[in-house]
């Protein structure tokens, strides 16, 4: 297992950036280390854990750019100089195109608060998930850690772990025991597995290598 340098895009609180930070620390990761953390808005909070546990963070502002393809250049182009190996979405919240894709092919992965395909694609995004789901009534939720692909969450997926909804849930109850059963397990698994070179993907299904 090579030593990989982990990217974590956030766009505010940073909660799920907060699971990969003890995880690391726990040793999960062994070698690997999450040396940057970029904010796609200034002055969110996820910069301040970043702060807080002396990891490299900047602000690389939507709005200081006019196009989606400006700042995804800018965007690969600062992953790239930072000599990035993984990319880990997590709450980020901006739109990016092709050239980040294309920089870093099976890369790139993303924690959806949801069963994909249920409750994702375009729109689907924070306390929308849970409210759709709640509507529909399912019995069922989850998180879902996938590979990024131009097509919104379409990407091949790397682990799911269900959560049960319960009748009277809000979508912010329904939306913490997602995180705290779900999101903050399996993203820090999904980034082990790829650190210790177990993630393989073939014809968008990703097979897990046994250590």
């Amino acid at each position: 297992m090579s030593k990989k340098n982990i990217a974590v895009l956030v766009s505010g609180g940073g909660t799920n950036l907060q699971s990969l930070i003890d995880s690391e620390k726990s040793g999960m990761f062994r070698d690997s280390k999450i040396t940057l953390v970029i904010s796609s808005k200034p002055g969110v909070y996820a910069l301040e854990r970043a702060k807080n546990n002396n990891i490299p963070a900047l602000t690389l502002s939507r709005k200081d750019y006019g196009s989606i393809e400006s700042y995804s250049k800018a965007l690969a182009e600062t992953l790239k100089q930072a000599d990035i190996d993984l990319v880990v979405l997590a709450g980020f919240l901006t739109i990016i195109d092709s050239q980040v894709y294309e920089a870093f092919p099976n890369a790139i992965i993303n924690i959806h608060p949801a069963l994909i395909p249920s409750f994702c694609g375009k729109g689907y995004y924070g306390l929308h998930v849970h409210e759709a789901a709640l509507k529909k009534g399912v019995k069922v939720s989850g998180a879902t850690v996938h590979f990024v692909t131009p097509e919104c969450d379409a990407g091949p997926i790397i682990l799911q772990k269900a959560v049960e909804v319960k009748q009277d849930d809000t979508p912010e109850t329904l939306q913490r025991r997602i995180m705290e059963q779900a999101e903050w397990k399996i993203l820090p698994k999904a980034v082990q597995l790829f650190c210790r070179d177990q993630l393989s993907v073939k014809d968008n299904i990703v097979y897990i290598k046994e250590n």
